[in-house]
């Protein structure tokens, strides 16, 4: 079927609207990682998942902001905020949308978009430079009136925080070093070469971001195990003029891990395969992640990626990669591109200079 002039401009149009857009993330989806970084098994959904693909979809279907937006005190966060979106609150899986099957000690990826958090940063001022800091916590004991307030920096590894009924797992930055929104920034257009994927149906062009971390090694097998993912992603005082006095911003997804009996992945005392270099970043844990998954404790990833990220690069810089392979294009793209330069001229969006003044704990 062939695209009129103007009906391809418009179509591009939408797209190019909806990649830039100011969405936010959550947990699209979880994969078993084998002891050689390799995804297996199939994939894992958060409760009341609903896909990108289905019809009619939208961010607000996901999408679950402590604070809410239209409280009056955006940095007031209550006792009674609860951790879960209300679709989320109890043991609740969509059709086409299964829970995770994984042994205890199973390495596991949870996977978001960035959504130009990464990629863009200077779209939003003041936010950290690591683009926030990502907490998960895990748990047999869920309850659906379980709040923020009595888990996020509550909660610790060694299972002692709070009423004691779960562990934080992970605390790592939201930027993992390679994913990336397709945009024109010089940040993502550096990852699109250095890190290149092949688009699909529900990741699309666009390189997910991934948190890798490990299942206690006493998950009970024949039971449920629920993940509480806390993206922490505080605005500074002082920084953005439409908020002075800066913001509490966070996002959750809750989710939950069918354990079963046998190991078809790695725990921390048998690892027996090395990490195989040079996977496809759709189907292999990030190397960086992934060794420490193998160490004890949760860490926070500030250093050791190949790429540059939004905490090394500022708005203006161009980064010379030492490998520039070409980065795939979609067919589509490209002839669209070209119609469009025929039609008209698109301004790229300001980009200011200057890098982040602030850095998360």
């Amino acid at each position: 079927m062939e695209l009129s002039c103007s009906s391809a401009l418009s179509w591009f149009l939408v797209v190019l609207l909806f990649s830039t857009v100011d969405a936010h993330s959550w947990i699209e989806q979880m994969k078993v990682i084998a002891a050689n970084g390799t995804f297996v098994g199939s994939p894992g959904y958060a409760r009341g998942n609903v896909l990108r693909t289905a019809p009619g979809f939208s961010d607000p279907t996901m999408t679950y902001l402590i604070p809410p937006d239209d409280r009056a005190n955006q940095s007031l966060i209550l006792p009674t905020d609860r951790i879960c979106k209300s679709t989320q609150r109890t043991y609740n899986q969509t059709e086409g949308s299964p829970r995770l099957q994984a042994s205890a000690g199973d390495a596991i990826a949870l996977r978001y978009q960035e959504n130009g958090h990464v990629t863009l940063p200077w779209n939003q001022p003041g936010k950290p430079k690591n683009r926030g800091t990502i907490y998960v916590y895990g748990t047999t004991e869920p309850r659906e009136n379980d709040t923020l307030l009595e888990i996020h920096k509550v909660w610790n590894t060694a299972g002692t925080g709070g009423d004691g009924r779960g562990v934080l797992l992970s605390k790592q930055n939201f930027d993992d070093g390679r994913c990336y929104q397709i945009n024109n920034g010089n940040i993502s257009e550096y990852r699109q070469s250095a890190f290149p994927h092949v688009a699909d149906t529900l990741m699309g062009a666009d390189l997910w971001c991934q948190q890798d971390l490990a299942l206690p090694s006493d998950a009970p097998s024949g039971k449920l195990y629920t993940l509480y993912w806390v993206w922490d992603w505080p605005t500074a005082p002082g920084v953005d003029p439409s908020l002075p006095k800066g913001k509490q911003e966070l996002y959750t997804t809750c989710m939950d891990v069918d354990v079963v009996e046998g190991g078809s992945s790695v725990s921390h005392s048998r690892v027996q395969e090395g990490y195989v270099e040079d996977q496809s970043l759709d189907q292999a844990a990030i190397p960086s992640e992934f060794a420490e998954v193998m160490a004890s404790g949760p860490k926070i990833k500030t250093e050791g990626s190949s790429a540059p990220s939004s905490s090394t690069l500022d708005a203006t810089s161009t980064p010379t990669p030492p490998i520039t392979p070409t980065p795939t294009v979609p067919a589509q793209v490209l002839v669209l591109t070209t119609l469009i330069t025929i039609h008209t001229t698109i301004e790229p969006s300001a980009q200011p200079s200057g890098g982040w003044l602030v850095e998360s704990t």
